[in-house]
């Protein structure tokens, strides 16, 4: 399928690896140049490199930590006019309920709701003139149904859940459309952390862990960037027009719902 992209300019988050570097690729494939952006500067450059190789397209990396004020600035200036943006930070840390003070949950408001909010407020009203915009917010299958050690994730994101619900039906008339990508368990490094984190807790190897957790999921496996990158470019193109607001599962069907 012809996704009607290319040419395209997209801001992709943390996408030197994992889901954002999932969404990186299946966007570059479809024509899309990217202005890529991740904390570590030697795995962007290199991730830029071969994405560009792969699919000739256009790449603007930019090392920057974009959860700060100082790192959405330089990403924001090196970006341009940009047609798709992609949100995605790391999620905070796991823990219990018990763990977490004030400070805790400022930064991962700061990282999971505040900056993706201030990228949405920065560039979709340029969208909204020239007509045509997509933003696809990676955030957790924990917004529809929440995750007991992620406390931190399921208060943040599901706060700007809160906060697309009422800003995608405001822009959609202008050709906008905002969306969420909700990840269950995919093979990258968060997933490491936290089976890592059950492997010590409960005194069992990192393959019973995985085993563990696989079991969980109908389709019995992790998910992987790849097609996660794929639904996300799907809901940047043209074909998804009339999808606004929405909460798309990308998880297995691990998130036991009826609707």
């Amino acid at each position: 399928m012809d996704l009607g992209i290319r040419g395209k300019r997209a801001l992709v988050c943390a996408s030197s690896k994992g889901l954002g570097r999932g969404c990186a690729e299946a966007l570059a494939e479809a024509g899309v140049d990217l202005v890529m952006n991740a904390r570590g500067e030697e795995a962007l450059m290199s991730a830029a490199e071969q994405i560009a190789e792969a699919h000739g397209v256009k790449i603007t990396p930019v090392a920057a930590d974009i959860t700060s004020e100082e790192g959405r600035a330089k990403v924001l200036e090196a970006a341009g006019d940009i047609d798709i943006l992609v949100n995605n930070a790391g999620g905070p840390p796991p823990g219990i309920w018990s763990d977490w003070e004030r400070e805790d949950f400022i930064k991962a408001l700061d990282a999971n709701m505040l900056t993706p909010i201030a990228l949405i407020k920065a560039l979709v009203p340029a969208m909204m003139e020239r007509g045509w915009g997509r933003v696809v917010n990676i955030t957790s299958q924990s917004v529809r149904a929440p995750i007991p050690a992620l406390g931190l994730s399921n208060a943040a994101r599901t706060g700007l859940t809160g906060y697309v619900a009422g800003t995608s039906r405001q822009v959609a008339e202008k050709g906008v459309t905002i969306n969420n990508l909700l990840p269950g368990i995919h093979a990258t490094d968060r997933a490491d952390a936290l089976d890592t984190g059950v492997s010590k807790a409960q005194g069992i190897s990192m393959d019973e862990a995985r085993t563990r957790r696989e079991a969980t999921i109908p389709v019995r496996r992790y998910g992987t960037p790849a097609e996660f990158g794929a639904t996300c470019a799907y809901l940047c193109s043209v074909h998804a027009g009339f999808i606004v607001g929405q909460n798309l599962l990308h998880d297995g069907g691990g998130t036991n719902l009826t609707v």
